[in-house]
Parts: structure tokens; C-alpha cells; sequence
């Protein structure tokens, strides 16, 4: 723990430091919440639905630490191939210098992702 938190206060020269995480499963809502205000003065919300099925999505984020930039992709499930796509999204985003991505999700760790990240 004490590495990530050096990794946001002080990070490599050079180097990129993302936050990632992951949301879900989410059902995609086909309206926008209610406009305004409550009468106590709280914005609207609506309420996420977390379950399962197939009409169901994950939303993946990324937050870069020193600018506040984010990137962001859905998908239909959790797993290692997706969270590879969402990281050549990050690189895309950030072609230059070492990245460095804080996240403890099992799918990141998996021998596919230990090999992708070999090989990219």
C-alpha cells in the first residue's frame, strides 16, 4: 500500500499514474433523472441497478493522477480480455513514458494480462 501511495505523491520522473477501477454490473438507463432539485435541496438521482443478466454492462475508468484526465469503456462482462482492451485504451491516451496503473481486481493479475502485458 505504502508504494501506491508514494506512486500519487511522488511519482517516477516521466511516468503516468492511473487510478483504475470498475463498476457493475449496471443496467444502462434509457432516461435522464428527473431535472432540478429535491424540496430538501438535494440533486435528483436515480438509483443504479446492480445485478446480473444479459442486458446488463460494466463501465471500466481510468483517472490520470497529475491532470485529472479520465478514460473510460463499457463492456459485457468482467474479465481479462476487456480489462486488456481498457488498458490499450490508457495507452493510447498516454503514449509516452512508463505507466503505472493502481488496481488489485484478480482478472488484472491473470496469466493472460501477465502475458500481454509481456508483449505489448
Amino acid at each position: 500500500m505504502t508504494r501506491i501511495i508514494e506512486l500519487y505523491t511522488c511519482p517516477p520522473e516521466g511516468a503516468t499514474v492511473i487510478c483504475a477501477d470498475q463498476l457493475g454490473p449496471v443496467i444502462p438507463r434509457p432516461f435522464p433523472p428527473a431535472p432540478g432539485w429535491s424540496p430538501e435541496g438535494h440533486r435528483i438521482k436515480s438509483e443504479v441497478d446492480y445485478s446480473r443478466g444479459p442486458e446488463k454492462t460494466w463501465v471500466y475508468g481510468a483517472l490520470r493522477v497529475r491532470d485529472g484526465q479520465e478514460v473510460t469503456m463499457a463492456a459485457s462482462s468482467r474479465n481479462s480480455v476487456f480489462y486488456q482492451q481498457f488498458l490499450q485504451k490508457i495507452e493510447v491516451a498516454n503514449p509516452v513514458g512508463d505507466i503505472f496503473v493502481t488496481d488489485n481486481l484478480s482478472s488484472h493479475n491473470s496469466l493472460s494480462t501477465r502475458t500481454w502485458h509481456l508483449a505489448w
